[in-house]
């Protein structure tokens, strides 16, 4: 007797509704973040290429903080270590909840964008090296190219009005998750020096001490606040990045529910925390991060000097090349098959708009280039000129299927029987056929008694007065 034939997996098939419900929340927070980030952005490139732009420096290098302990920091550093490192809680609070109840947690299917996502960086890492190899440039600069801004990528669909699907947007989602945890990776292996074991020590300790707290069921955030920022001077004081201390913390928080719980502790603290993240800590660093000096001379220079071309060109086709093929090879390699309302191109699309690489590009540029600032300007022009081109060609994309698009987000949220639960998930439940059977018999009723009413008012017109 014949072995059955293996049931084909669906590539950027349809999510489960409480996934859905999750992915939507969270993106509408982005979106309102990415907004506030792209202004944020506007504001520092005006505010630093205008007779203005001494007071932007001044603002910028403003140093405030106690000295004594180690933390008398400039206004960019607070941004950089202090801010970003709420932005990284949050990408670890993200990272657990995909790991223990979203599309990590199943091997087969966090195949799929780990894999895309490490193409996603790799690509643009050896793009960038293969350009300053022949240019014989500076490859201290590899990982700027290699990291996604979801927050600017949402933007971008908010501003050019693109409703992607609810599979692409998860996919863009989650490739940006995993995209966040190898972007700490990096930071914490290659850019880390100089380790003061006792400090490191300390926020060991301290991290130990948050962790019990959680498990024996501490509450109050008049414990947690004062604890995590002696956690983060200790690892700031390190030698570590201080953004290490803000994801060991996500990542310790539990993020599955028990019996009775709505939420669990992660996605309710994650609720709470996101918009402080997307809303003021990530617009305030790039408002002091973006402010590069922008010329006609800067732009040419982008395109012509090797760390600049090897950034851009990482953005713009490392990223695209990387995450698609990413893809593609899981796909063919295991058996899958792409979702049949959503085609290759599509894919693409998405792969593209993954090139914008604001948040983290900056910021690895920083770290990267510590030791020469004018260089350190010329990368991030070059973070802005590449996030900028990527953006424009996803839109092009994007828009050439944006009906397709919008056919399909439509379908996804009909809900005829107004349940709140959008009609695909329950057609394979007996009682949304009675119910749609019932409002079907309601409407013809309906049109019955208006059809009956409309024959009598003309029977009354017709008859002799």
């Amino acid at each position: 007797m014949a072995a059955p034939t293996p049931t084909r997996r669906k590539v950027l098939g349809r999510l489960s509704l409480p996934e859905r419900r999750f992915v939507a929340d969270a993106l509408r927070t982005e979106t309102v973040g990415g907004v506030l980030l792209l202004i944020a952005a506007i504001i520092a490139l005006i505010w630093a290429n205008t007779p203005l732009s001494d007071s932007y420096t001044t603002v910028r290098d403003f140093h405030i903080g106690p000295a004594a302990l180690g933390l008398d920091l400039s206004i960019q550093h607070w941004a950089a270590d202090g801010l970003l490192a709420i932005f990284f809680f949050v990408a670890g609070i993200e990272l657990k909840r995909e790991l223990v109840a979203g599309e990590l947690r199943d091997p087969r299917a966090a195949a799929l964008p780990v894999i895309a996502a490490v193409c996603g960086m790799a690509v643009p890492a050896l793009v960038y090296t293969l350009v300053n190899t022949v240019g014989d440039g500076s490859l201290d600069g590899w990982a700027v190219p290699t990291a996604t801004d979801i927050a600017f990528a949402l933007a971008v669909l908010a501003v050019i009005g693109t409703s992607l699907p609810s599979a692409l947007r998860a996919f863009l989602l989650t490739l940006a998750v995993v995209d966040d945890l190898f972007a700490i990776l990096i930071i914490a292996i290659f850019f880390t020096d100089d380790l003061d074991f006792l400090a490191l020590g300390g926020a060991f300790a301290g991290l130990v001490v948050f962790w019990v707290l959680l498990r024996v069921g501490v509450r109050g955030w008049y414990v947690y606040v004062p604890l995590a920022l002696v956690i983060w001077g200790l690892m700031y004081n390190s030698g570590v990045h201080a953004t290490i201390a803000g994801v060991a913390m996500g990542l310790m928080l539990r993020c599955t529910r028990r019996d009775g719980e709505e939420q669990s502790p992660g996605e309710h603290i994650e609720h709470l925390v996101r918009p402080v993240s997307a809303g003021i800590a990530v617009p305030l660093f790039a408002l002091f991060s973006a402010g590069v000096s922008v010329s006609g001379k800067s732009l040419g220079d982008v395109f012509t000097q090797p760390v600049t071309l090897g950034v851009v060109l990482g953005l713009v086709v490392g990223k695209a090349v990387g995450i698609f093929g990413g893809t593609w090879l899981t796909a063919r390699f295991t058996r899958a098959e792409l979702n049949e309302d959503l085609s290759w191109p599509d894919v693409f699309a998405v792969a593209s708009l993954a090139g914008i690489g604001f948040t983290v590009s900056l910021l690895i540029g920083e770290l990267a280039f510590a030791d020469d600032t004018a260089l350190t300007e010329e990368v991030k022009a070059a973070v802005l000129v590449g996030s900028l081109i990527a953006a424009i060609c996803a839109t092009v994309l994007l828009k050439l299927r944006v009906r397709k698009y919008q056919a399909l987000l439509t379908e996804e949220e009909r809900d005829e029987d107004e349940d709140g639960i959008p009609d695909m998930y329950e057609q394979d439940n007996p009682e949304y056929h009675l119910r749609m059977a019932a409002i079907y018999e309601r409407k013809a009723a309906e049109h019955r008694a208006k059809a009956e009413l409309a024959g009598a008012s003309r029977d009354d017109a017709d008859s002799p007065a």
